[in-house]
């Protein structure tokens, strides 16, 4: 946390939903050590509709209620919630914070998001923070002083001063003894939770089918544009006509499974693949610049073209279409569109503008 003096941790998604919910559900509480004062970042809408029942209850009982987030705020937020528009480019557009603090109770979770994914049961799970948290009143106290000045006068009125009124009130008081312990049971906990549920990393990815990479990628659950980039490579594998007349079924079957074991094989551990159709495939690779993609992209053709050797009556048409983006969800059908545009007009790799991903809902 940046005013803890602590280096830096790194954590999975998965990891800090666990500790958000422990600070707000301790922000939910019954208890006379008020005035509470809550400040939460979310990042983006999405993630911020997730949690909404839960912070207009806290807002029912706590003096003052503050998120943010980056994007138009809803016109409907719960009643005594304080909404702030954050910068897409600004710092605290990529923070994601929770602070509850009272005179004699105080926790946070400051993190930073990192653009990355380690391997999880689904893309949000595995996204990567650096940050820490902590159980303890006055860390919390300097993470809502930090907050208060990073704000300013975005917060404003009434609710720039209650939180000001919370700040002079937890002054005036000292740290309550034993915080350190409490704190060092929490985090056992954690660290074992953690271990628990971490993913076993897989040497190399599995194909998914659709509606496992629809659940994968949360398409139908919690998810948002404009944190994490993905590249999104459609393959399209096709085989001289009259290939299974000549050759049979049963070696048809052998040269699929060499084609799906040639494109896994440029696959990372986070990365996944999924059949569309007979010839037709989709890669999904997060965190990958468009100049990586289009590399990946052309080991695919070369995995692909080793085929060769051990299929040498056999030559494979393959063709590709790279696109990177932050949308959700993913751009399948224009990846999809431009593949058939390279099968078309003979072009091994195709690149989707940004512009053209970028035109569906955000």
């Amino acid at each position: 946390m940046p005013q803890s003096g602590a280096e830096p941790q790194r954590s999975t998604k998965r990891a800090l939903v666990a500790v958000s919910h422990a600070i707000e559900q301790a922000a939910l509480a019954t208890a006379e050590d008020g005035p509470l004062l809550v400040v939460a970042l979310f990042q983006r809408l999405p993630y911020f509709e997730r949690e909404r029942a839960r912070y207009a209850r806290i807002a029912g009982t706590a003096a003052v209620t503050v998120i943010g987030m980056v994007g138009q705020l809803p016109a409907d937020l719960p009643p005594n919630v304080v909404g702030v528009t954050l910068d897409e480019a600004e710092e605290l557009g990529r923070e994601w914070s929770v602070v509850a603090l009272t005179p004699r109770f105080g926790a946070a979770l400051v993190a930073y998001d990192r653009g990355e994914v380690e391997p999880a049961p689904t893309l949000e799970a595995g996204r990567l923070f650096d940050g820490g948290w902590s159980f303890r009143r006055d860390a919390a106290l300097h993470e809502a002083l930090r907050l208060r000045d990073r704000l300013g006068d975005r917060v404003s009125g009434p609710a720039r001063a209650a939180f000001d009124a919370v700040l002079e009130r937890v002054r005036d008081l000292p740290a309550t003894p034993g915080e350190s312990r409490a704190e060092a049971a929490l985090r056992l906990m954690a660290e074992r939770a953690e271990r628990a549920g971490a993913e076993p990393v897989e040497e190399r990815p599995s194909l998914l089918d659709e509606p496992a990479m629809r659940r994968w990628t949360l398409a139908d659950g919690v998810t948002a544009s404009g944190t994490l980039p993905v590249a999104v490579i459609g393959v399209r594998v096709a085989e001289p006509a009259g290939t299974p007349e000549r050759f049979g079924r049963r070696s048809l079957a052998r040269e699929t499974q060499a084609v799906v074991a040639a494109l896994t094989a440029v696959l990372r551990p986070v990365d996944r693949a999924v059949r569309l159709t007979e010839h037709e495939y989709l890669l999904v690779l997060p965190a990958l610049t468009e100049e990586q993609a289009v590399a990946v992209a052309g080991r695919v053709h070369e995995s692909i073209g080793g085929l060769a050797r051990s299929y040498p009556f056999v030559a494979y048409a393959v063709h590709a279409a790279v696109a990177v983006t932050d949308r959700r969800p993913l751009p399948v059908a224009e990846v999809r569109h431009a593949v058939e545009w390279a099968a078309r007009e003979g072009v091994p790799v195709a690149t989707v503008a940004r512009e053209a991903v970028a035109a569906g809902p955000r």
